[in-house]
């Protein structure tokens, strides 16, 4: 597997001073970022594998090492959603994408961590959906995945800003060798994105992983 940035958020100046951003470390998971070419449908994946690696680091940050598995690999996760028959047997292999719901599953799944999903009926309401964003960040801290309907390429959220209301996006479309933090941050793959930004007509679900806090 090629070299995974850390936390390639960092050194990125926030639209505003009051902000509440994920906590811990985590791997940034990218097309082709395993010599796996899934360029237009493994966007959900990968997006997958960026909270698996923060909820594993967190364990291992708070001892909790034991029988303690690696980030699911993409046949991994497709395997688990057929053994938990959510996917037909032909799923395994197939270049099918996944969203918020098959995500929710896994991460249970893989890590016995609860999530909790949040639908947004369209993005012109987002708006109201950010102070419990802001407190997911400052008590949890886990990055959340967040998928659409007309904006259906899957995305992770790092962070809150209240004003001006804006979320850190970070996106698992980038495909090539392993940049590094700053190119990543000025070609926009981890950026802050003003909330009129988002699709205002297109319903928005978000996934937020809620580990046990030690």
């Amino acid at each position: 597997m090629t070299d995974l940035l850390v936390n390639v958020h960092e050194g990125l100046k926030p639209l505003g001073p009051d902000v509440s951003m994920v906590t811990g470390s985590y791997q940034y998971f990218h097309y082709g970022c395993d010599g796996q070419d899934d360029r237009g449908w493994g966007c959900g994946y990968r997006t997958l594998q960026t909270i698996c690696s923060w909820i594993r680091n967190k364990w291992l940050e708070d001892g909790k090492s034991s029988s303690l598995r690696d980030v699911p690999s993409l046949p991994d996760i497709q395997a688990a959603l057929v053994a938990m028959q959510d996917k037909p047997d032909s799923f395994c292999g197939s270049k099918q994408w996944i969203g918020t719901f098959e995500i929710f599953l896994c991460i249970d799944h893989f890590y016995n961590v609860p999530c909790r999903i949040v639908h947004v009926h369209q993005g012109s309401e987002l708006d109201s959906h950010m102070e419990e964003l802001y407190e997911h960040f400052t008590k949890t801290g886990s990055p959340v995945m967040m998928g659409g309907e007309s904006d259906n390429s899957s995305k992770g959220i790092l962070g809150v800003c209240r004003e001006p209301m804006s979320l850190l996006v970070l996106d698992p479309h980038y495909y090539g060798k392993t940049p590094d933090k700053e190119a990543l941050q000025q070609a926009g793959f981890v950026k802050w994105v003003p909330l009129d930004a988002f699709h205002q007509q297109s319903f928005y679900n978000l996934c937020l992983p809620l580990p046990h806090r030690s």
